[in-house]
């Protein structure tokens, strides 16, 4: 099963690790890359040390990712541990506007780009587009579920050949009235992927998925192609 995440738009700083377009994940995309890094400046990023993606975003998705709590709690600091990050290496992916799809352990420099712009006349949404749509098949059978906002998706879209499944997340409240989230919708989305690093291996099914999303106290609903993620936390 694989998951794609959107970035964030807050990045962590520093880092130790060196960058390389070469190292990132799929490098099908390294001539896409290229191009995008020429229009948004390459200047820009020489010398700026990496860090490992899933370390480099911040913000709301991220944090329930590693399980952090609120700030001076206990868990404010928590991070991934080495069996997590080494689970979600190979099953969760980050769809980077400047990068294209990176693995979550690909070093990347700190940088600033929305994606819904065009960079110095190129346009993102067609470079990527193109660059990622022989991308797609070498995900094969495997469930897919698509976490990426709309903005994100847009940039590399999965072909409905593919069969992703698309989520979307509903609070439900005391009454049982639900109610659909869309920017506070990323601490579920989080969540839903950090129950599926916690364990032996990422689930194989949707209903593997369900069973570990219910210990965090998210329900799942199947519906054609589309993933309806039930939490009672609205934010």
């Amino acid at each position: 099963m694989y998951f794609l995440l959107p970035p964030s738009e807050t990045k962590a700083t520093g880092g130790s690790q060196s960058f390389a377009l070469e190292q990132l994940h799929f490098p099908d995309l390294i001539e896409a890359r290229a191009a995008v890094l020429g229009a948004y400046g390459a200047s820009e990023i020489n010398g700026v040390p990496g860090m490992a993606a899933i370390d480099r975003y911040t913000g709301t998705l991220f944090s329930a990712v590693h399980g952090r709590g609120l700030k001076g709690t206990s868990t404010a600091n928590n991070s991934l541990s080495a069996a997590e990050r080494d689970l979600a290496h190979g099953a969760v992916f980050i769809q980077s506007a400047l990068f294209g799809l990176v693995g979550v352990n690909d070093a990347l420099p700190v940088y600033k780009l929305n994606p819904s712009r065009k960079l110095n006349g190129l346009d993102l949404k067609k470079t990527w587009a193109a660059a990622h749509l022989s991308l797609w098949s070498a995900f094969g059978s495997v469930p897919i579920l698509d976490l990426r906002s709309k903005a994100y998706a847009e940039l590399a879209p999965i072909p409905p050949e593919v069969g992703a499944y698309s989520v979307v997340v509903f609070v439900e409240k005391d009454n049982g009235v639900r109610e659909q989230l869309n920017h506070f919708n990323k601490k579920a989305k989080g969540q839903l992927v950090r129950s599926a690093l916690i364990g032996q291996e990422i689930p194989k099914t949707i209903d593997e998925l369900a069973e570990r999303a219910s210990l965090a106290g998210l329900k799942l609903e199947v519906s054609g192609r589309v993933i309806t993620v039930v939490t009672r936390q609205a934010t």
